[in-house]
């Protein structure tokens, strides 16, 4: 078994725990969409030996299978700044319920006061 194959299995696996997450919704559709791109690439990149090795020239990689973990890690590193992303958006949206939380008791505690 070469590199690529044992490559094309682990992507087909890939793809079919991705959808079946989706599926039983242990993953949300908008991060799925990028595990499910990133899985059909590897398996395009896997079942395409020449293409792989034509990418390896290109970038003069003298191991051409080495591109598949080029491409992994670059998905990672793409992930993890999508996430980040997500990430810093939840912050400020917990900030800013958290000061309006604040603001609504301070309110409510003021009119009871007044009573």
């Amino acid at each position: 078994m070469t590199i690529y194959s044992l490559s094309t299995i682990i992507s087909i696996a890939f793809l079919l725990i991705i959808f079946e997450l989706v599926r039983r919704q242990r993953l949300r559709e908008q991060y799925s969409l990028l595990w499910i791109a990133f899985g059909v690439l590897l398996f395009i990149i896997s079942w395409n030996v020449t293409l792989v090795e034509q990418i390896a020239e290109w970038l003069n990689v003298k191991y051409a299978p080495a591109i598949l973990f080029l491409f992994g890690l670059l998905f990672c590193f793409a992930f993890i700044l999508h996430l980040t992303l997500v990430i810093t958006k939840l912050s400020n949206q917990v900030l800013r319920l958290t000061q309006e939380i604040t603001l609504m008791k301070g309110k409510e505690q003021k009119h009871e006061q007044n009573d």
